[in-house]
């Protein structure tokens, strides 16, 4: 075999050891942390939409009832407070990996979902406000938004479990340590039966 010819197989060989080493490399897990992490990040946002659109929901709530139970002076001003509260809390790329902001932000929207369940608790005592067809609409927008919450913690407590996970097992520790050092964990949503099964809201 003359050296041309063999230079020709061998350069034959390449595309062929390239494409073997790239399919060795996509079988180690070495795109799998990026890969988890985007998915966590696509269902924190879904997370954040659906707190958006409850928190949007409010304001109409709040003076409807005030409308039929003005007298109610106190819960609706908790209410009001607390939606401040959990709307004030600046959002940062960085807040899934800060765990005393994420902390806060949890807080913020557990008091804000109490304050709530006390202000829908007041209008079993107002049938008018019961019957209002502004207030039926709303009680369906919230339940639907309630039920939407749930699932997006829910969805996204699986995300951040299984990027976690491979951050610490193997292969992803691996990668972890060297190609993907500046991803750290993610912090998650302390599981309570609100995020097992979505709540209903009654009226």
């Amino acid at each position: 075999m003359s050296r041309f010819t063999a230079s020709l197989v061998h350069l034959a060989r390449v595309p062929i050891i390239v494409v073997l080493l790239g399919l060795l490399v996509s079988g180690c897990g070495i795109n799998t942390i990026p890969s988890l992490e985007e998915s966590a990040k696509a269902k924190w946002s879904d997370v954040l939409n659906q707190y958006q659109r409850r928190a949007d929901l409010i304001p109409n709530l709040v003076e409807t009832v005030k409308g039929y139970a003005a007298q109610e002076r106190q819960v609706l001003e908790e209410v009001t407070n607390a939606r401040a509260r959990a709307t004030q809390i600046q959002i940062t790329p960085d807040l899934v990996n800060n765990p005393e902001a994420f902390k806060r932000f949890q807080e913020a929207q557990a008091q804000l979902s109490g304050a709530l369940g006390r202000l829908l608790a007041v209008s079993e005592a107002y049938p008018d406000l019961k019957s209002n067809q502004n207030f039926l609409a709303l009680q369906s927008q919230l339940e639907g938004t309630e039920n939407r919450i749930a699932v997006a913690r829910r969805d996204y407590i699986e995300a951040v479990r299984q990027y976690n996970t491979e951050l610490r097992t193997f292969p992803g520790v691996i990668w972890a340590s060297t190609l993907y050092k500046g991803n750290k964990p993610m912090e998650t949503f302390t599981v309570a039966e609100d995020v097992k099964r979505p709540p209903t809201v009654k009226f």
